[in-house]
């Protein structure tokens, strides 16, 4: 017969191994939630390609739904990342941490010839990179007027990458991904933006706001271009989208707001790897390309 210290040891045991499971539980709906909004997928397009009920996706979101491997490796196909990948959330964050860390020391006289010196290991055609100015950001934040003006100034070829993807498959986006989700969205994607940077050694190119979320396409336009976050205000980029006569982002959304901010909330750290950032916020058209052009010209100069 078991002692009673024995049937508490044991009582105390489940009770932990249960809050484990509960952290573990609400550690991965988050995760689930933080990949699908940078991804900028809806809960219901999520459901639909992971081929799970949008109530059970739910329950897993909030931590409250259990979950077989089985179902994971659905949910991470439809979101375009490994089952590894949607466990592994270090993504070298130990290394950059260090780097990071390192970089606090470096005398600021000293931080010119350090980055000279990485440029010249790690980037031996940078000339050639700023050659191609690559604007990356949300809808509505201004990247296709401002591209085609300043390729328009510049003597220099306009990409607008969703309009080379349209062509090239012959129908609209929404189409695509109707019938190729969004993993085969992104392979177009990928094969679309390898021929622009082969077919052109100088461009501007106007790149869609999800490619950020897809590593190594996003490393790819981050190592052949000089990037440019361009970026507003939720409610900017809202209300220019709208202005445009697309009212696909509401319909049916009474929290098209909220989605945005946490889409933009989510991407964030990885526009932020961009080098370089405007605010079109309050702005002109005029004062923005000419802000725009100031940051193309520092980087070359």
């Amino acid at each position: 017969m078991r002692s009673p210290a024995a049937f508490g040891s044991r009582s105390l045991s489940h009770a932990s191994s249960s809050s484990q499971e509960r952290n573990f539980l609400s550690w991965l709906g988050t995760r689930v939630r933080e990949l699908r909004n940078r991804r900028g997928m809806t809960r219901k397009t999520l459901s639909s390609e992971a081929a799970i009920s949008e109530r059970h996706l739910a329950q897993i979101e909030t931590g409250e739904g259990n979950v077989s491997i089985a179902l994971l490796r659905r949910i991470a196909t439809a979101l375009g990342v490994t089952l590894h990948e949607l466990f592994d959330t270090s993504s070298r964050a130990t290394e950059k941490r260090l780097l990071a860390a390192l970089l606090d020391r470096v005398p600021v006289s000293r931080l010119k010839d350090l980055l000279a010196r990485l440029q010249a290991e790690f980037a031996p055609d940078e000339g050639a990179r700023r050659q191609r100015v690559a604007l990356i950001g949300l809808r509505g934040a201004g990247k296709s007027t401002l591209g085609s003006r300043l390729a328009q100034e510049t003597g220099t070829p306009f990409v607008e990458l969703d309009a080379e993807i349209e062509r090239e498959t012959g129908m609209p986006l929404a189409d695509i991904f109707s019938l190729y989700g969004q993993g085969g969205y992104r392979s177009i994607e990928r094969r679309v933006l390898h021929r622009a940077l082969r077919d052109h050694a100088r461009a501007v190119l106007s790149v869609g706001g999800g490619i950020v979320s897809e590593r190594d396409t996003y490393g790819l336009l981050l190592s052949k271009c000089y990037t440019i976050w361009i970026k507003a205000r939720p409610e900017e980029h809202m209300s220019r989208v709208l202005a445009q006569g697309d009212f696909r982002v509401i319909a049916g959304n009474d929290r098209a707001m909220e989605d945005l901010r946490r889409i933009l909330q989510a991407r964030e750290p990885l526009y932020r790897q961009a080098d370089a950032q405007l605010d079109t916020s309050d702005s002109t058209v005029d004062s923005s390309l000419a802000k725009l052009k100031s940051l193309i010209d520092a980087a070359r100069n």
